[in-house]
């Protein structure tokens, strides 16, 4: 065999195993399109598209240490007395959105969690976890939890006055259904709320908003068909002495007239006395006792603002109040300070020394003044400090209290 024989007997031998090779190749399949995170801007910033839907989701909140001081309820909140405490909370908010021929079909829900300074360890004391809001909505109808309407921000007006500690009149969450028209920057909300008497009539509310470049107005009205017990107790004892608030408490449809109705507006005006400022307006007046009439009285060292009841559980339930706030903004510094007065209804007072009972209607004021300042983006500091007195004259006498934090928050 010559060489040239050779080569090409190699040559043809390497072409066929080659090919032999080549008909057994694994084959690379080409990858699939990945349908990576959208930004939705049909809502605003911080929306993005759920892959695979055109639902928008938005998830926000922040996480925020405090330290508070309040006078001592123990010691009558008298002198030197303070106690001291600081608290954490996370706060979660969800909020999905999606367009519908119906309008934007939404769903809210708030959870937070909160741990103070009298947490024990394998202990729910002093430690909170909580649904704070959860609603559905589609187009103007809305059902769910939330602040009651009587409180409720509608039209971007929100209810209080300037300062954290926002001087709200009847500020607790509610079971509700409403459903607001909005046109303009106008806004009318009428709705039924659930108030925990296992009654079958639920509290009727009624809001009107305008609001606009220049500010805002609001006008509320709430029927609340039976008192709420919880919220409200009969009798207590303050410095020695009995304390009932006067016909608040009848029997469950006693005469069909165990009913309250009430009246709350407000104005909102900015830049009016300079740029970057704020004026807040609002009052008032309840034609009989109910728990959206109610304040927060005393505050604890732990949360400095969640009942509204003072000194031994004697509420506070005002027939009118006004008040006002104002905040001005200095690029990051911004200073606030609010002001309330009003009248509580008449209150029957026992006083067992004498064994005589006189009414008596008591006087409500507090004042709170704060500084914040923006550290940076998303990181900002709060102090606050507020007063609040309640003098209910004879024999009980006033109940009044010093109370305020240092806050650090990071907002995401």
């Amino acid at each position: 065999m010559n060489i040239k024989s050779l080569l090409l007997g190699s040559a043809a031998a390497l072409v066929a195993v080659t090919g032999a090779r080549a008909a057994d190749a694994v084959v690379v399949a080409e990858p699939e399109p990945v349908d990576y995170v959208r930004v939705c801007d049909v809502y605003g910033k911080g929306f993005y598209y759920i892959p695979g839907t055109e639902t928008c989701l938005s998830i926000g909140g922040y996480v925020r240490f405090q330290y508070n001081v309040a006078g001592d309820p123990a010691r009558n909140l008298e002198g030197d007395d303070y106690q001291a405490g600081s608290s954490v909370r996370a706060r979660l908010n969800f909020d999905a959105r999606e367009e519908t021929e119906l309008g934007t079909l939404r769903a809210f829900a708030r959870v937070q969690a909160t741990n103070n300074t009298v947490a024990q360890q394998d202990s729910s004391l002093g430690a909170s976890y909580v649904m704070d809001q959860a609603y559905i909505q589609l187009g103007g109808l809305l059902m769910g939890y939330r602040d009651t309407l009587w409180t409720s921000g509608i039209g971007g007006l929100e209810d209080g006055l300037l300062t954290d500690t926002d001087l709200v009149v009847g500020d607790f969450g509610t079971n509700q259904i409403s459903y607001t028209f909005a046109a303009n920057g106008f806004s009318a909300t009428i709705g039924l709320e659930d108030d925990r008497t296992g009654d079958v009539v639920p509290d009727v509310h009624a809001k009107l908003v305008y609001s606009g470049a220049w500010g805002g107005a609001y006008l509320s009205a709430v029927y609340d068909e039976t008192y709420n017990r919880e919220n409200l107790p009969s009798v207590v004892t303050i410095n020695g002495v009995t304390v009932a608030i006067n016909g608040a408490f009848p029997t469950l449809l006693q005469d069909g007239n165990n009913d309250a109705f009430a009246l709350k507006g407000g104005v909102l005006l900015k830049n009016l006395i300079a740029a970057d400022s704020q004026l807040k307006i609002e009052g008032h007046y309840a034609f009989d006792p109910t728990s959206y009439a109610g304040i927060t009285g005393i505050n604890t060292l732990s949360t400095l603002a969640t009942n509204r009841l003072t000194n031994a559980g004697v509420p506070i339930l005002l027939e009118w109040a006004a008040g006002a706030g104002y905040a001005q903004k200095f690029g990051k510094l911004g200073l606030a300070v609010s002001g309330q007065y009003g009248e509580t209804f008449d209150v029957a007072i026992f006083n067992p020394r004498t064994g005589r009972t006189t009414v008596d209607q008591g006087e409500y004021w507090a004042a709170v003044a704060n500084v914040g300042y923006q550290i940076t983006n998303n990181f900002a500091t709060l102090g606050e400090v507020s007063y609040k007195n309640v003098d209910f004259g004879g024999p009980a006498g006033d109940v009044d209290q010093v109370s305020g934090f240092l806050r650090f928050q990071r907002n995401f």
